[in-house]
């Protein structure tokens, strides 16, 4: 059926960048292709079975703006919701979901097979690229069939040349139980593309039953849960394919406190040190068998014990892996060990004590192409028409993959139609913030994101996500125009209500006044009754943007400061150990970067605004004396 077919896009992969891209470019019109090693394990969590997080969420929600699919599946597969940080400012919460695993990839798996005529889904390994005059036309299987296509993007995850690590064992894989690819790695290269290695690793499975819970801390979920999709701005009838009883109790205000599962709480102890310390030596982590770079930020348990000696003891979370299964997930023990010494470490945990494992936990090691190749389109920058999105890029996680995997889908819908392409800014968005890291610094290790990495977080809060990237979905159409329209008046609404509060007062306060100084607790019976019938979400952005008021005007004047700041030339011979005040990671990474620009220096992760201020008046005293 696709003899001498050209699609508008193919996209290689269908992890959650893959099917983010895929559908996204179907949604915009293009004939597109997504191709699968195995089509059975489209979406599927090869880590833990959780979506969203502390900046995590915020990017979920922007996806979702954005018109795609991974707020609408974690919804619609949930078990429980719960906000990270919630005792916190809005600014640094996060939702998080832990999904059913296995009817999160079903489901989506069966909604990309039914979305659109304009989607086709096909099973097969990717071997190389079509390549005419520097620009990509189309790619080869290992079927030694070839697909044409105007633009292709590559969302590889694990498997270029995945290496699977379990103590001295090697398997070759991107996954336990899936096959690497080789030969695209080998190719890529050929066309002047560079490639290095990366680590990451999963923690063992264990049987629910063989838990000992009562030894255990329960964490439930949210008596009031936080979904990820805005529903506010669709259809009020509007129910994603497949949701689940969970949701439509959270969603029509039902009670739902049976239908959500808990998580557990544990801690690894002396023991457990013990039985690693002894056994380090069989660590390929250790070894020296592992060349990858691992992610700094979320560590294997070997790798826990070793940096961080004088801790005894690391928490562990226990989480469901879905309803349909009793195999459970044990987050914050990932690891590479020897069978023999995970059974031991497990052991040693006083609620898996007699504990059954059912998968290892193990290392994969896998080839990246370093991002400073690309366009901030996620564009190549050695072969048109060519993007890339997810762990090709080096960054770790499903929402940092699916964030990149929508842009990437745009940007290749749009350059196989002869449109402009879409380019978000760090200050609109935790997923500009994510792109512009990548292809101004690069990365040499498994990028995460994290709050600290978006220097104007206060503007970025998860609830604002639709408001914020209004611009870019109504310019780019990549959302139902009424969803737009929906839209558009929710932002008059918050508008509206941000002055008003401003304005009105109760004796010589304004109610502006009143939130501030309580940091946005008043009581409803001080707030006007027709604010109090709004929607919640505009109830919600409006206090935030009142209570914060000064500090996102702040917020705005810096970001027009730090634009000026592109024009402000570091010299080359600029001595940053002559800035005493700088923090260790500040002072080695601007020293290996080496940015041109002020604007470039602040946008190196760990480079604080202090040290931006710092590095400033240095230059300025330079120039003087």
């Amino acid at each position: 059926m696709f003899c001498g077919q050209v699609f508008g896009v193919i996209v290689v992969g269908a992890g959650h960048g893959g099917c983010e891209a895929a559908a996204i470019a179907a949604k915009l019109g293009c004939d597109t292709l997504l191709i699968s090693e195995n089509l059975d394990t489209i979406a599927k969590m090869s880590c833990n079975p959780s979506i969203g997080g502390v900046a995590k969420g915020n990017i979920v929600r922007e996806i979702d703006a954005l018109g795609g699919q991974m707020a609408l599946n974690a919804d619609a597969t949930a078990i429980q919701f719960r906000m990270l940080n919630a005792s916190k400012g809005a600014a640094v919460q996060g939702p998080r979901a832990q999904c059913d695993k296995f009817r999160y990839q079903g489901r989506m798996k069966c909604v990309l097979e039914t979305m659109s005529q304009k989607l086709s889904l096909f099973q097969g390994e990717i071997v190389d690229l079509i390549v005419e005059n520097d620009k990509v036309v189309g790619v080869e299987t290992n079927l030694s069939i070839s697909f044409r296509a105007k633009a292709v993007v590559l969302t590889n995850g694990t498997f270029l040349r995945g290496l699977i690590h379990i103590g001295e064992n090697k398997i070759i894989g991107g996954r336990l139980g899936d096959f690497a690819a080789h030969s695209l790695s080998e190719n890529l290269q050929k066309y002047g593309i560079e490639l290095e290695r990366m680590k990451t690793g999963t923690s063992p499975r264990i049987l629910g039953s063989s838990i000992d819970f009562s030894q255990c801390d329960e964490q439930k979920g949210d008596e009031k849960p936080c979904l990820f999709a805005f529903y506010d701005t669709r259809p009020d009838e509007f129910v994603p394919p497949f949701a689940s009883q969970l949701f439509l109790a959270v969603k029509n205000g039902q009670n739902f406190g049976e239908l959500q599962r808990s998580c557990w709480i544990d801690h690894t102890n002396v023991s457990t040190k013990d039985v690693i310390v002894k056994n380090i030596h069989r660590s390929p982590l250790y070894s020296g068998k592992i060349r990858g770079v691992g992610p700094r930020y979320c560590p294997s348990i070997e790798d826990k014990y070793m940096r961080f000696g004088d801790r005894d003891g690391h928490r562990l979370f226990l989480e469901p892996e879905g309803n349909g299964t009793d195999e459970w997930y044990v987050n914050g023990l990932s690891t590479s060990l020897p069978l023999d010494v995970q059974a031991g470490i497990i052991k040693s945990v006083p609620s898996l004590r007699h504990a059954k494992i059912m998968r290892p936990g193990y290392a994969v090691e896998y080839d990246y192409a370093p991002p400073t190749q690309i366009f901030p389109t996620l564009e190549s920058k050695f072969v048109e028409n060519l993007f890339f999105a997810g762990q090709i890029n080096g960054t770790s996680g499903y929402e940092e993959a699916a964030g990149q995997g929508i842009v990437a889908g745009i940007n290749a819908a749009r350059s196989s139609m002869g449109k402009s392409m879409l380019v978000l800014d760090r200050y609109s968005s935790y997923i500009g913030v994510l792109i512009d890291d990548l292809v101004t610094k690069g990365t040499s290790e498994p990028y995460r994101m994290f709050t600290s990495r978006a220097e104007h977080r206060l503007l970025l809060n998860h609830g604002s996500a639709d408001v914020r990237l209004l611009s870019a979905t109504r310019d780019f159409e990549l959302i139902e125009r009424d969803r737009i329209a929906r839209t558009e008046h929710k932002l008059e609404r918050i508008n509206f209500w941000t002055d008003e509060l401003e304005n009105m007062h109760i004796g010589e306060f304004s109610i502006a006044d009143l939130l501030r100084q309580s940091l946005g607790k008043i009581g409803n019976e001080l707030l006007p009754l027709k604010f109090l019938r709004e929607p919640e979400q505009i109830i919600d952005e409006v206090i935030y943007r009142v209570t914060y008021a000064g500090y996102i005007e702040r917020e705005h004047r810096q970001i027009a400061k730090l634009k000026d700041m592109e024009l402000v030339k570091i010299p080359p011979n600029f001595c940053y150990d002559d800035v005493k005040s700088l923090k260790a990671e500040s002072l080695q990474k601007l020293k290996l970067f080496k940015p041109i620009t002020l604007g470039a220096a602040s946008r190196i992760s760990g480079v604080s605004p202090t040290d931006i201020s710092t590095i400033w008046i240095y230059i300025e005293k330079s120039r003087r004396s």
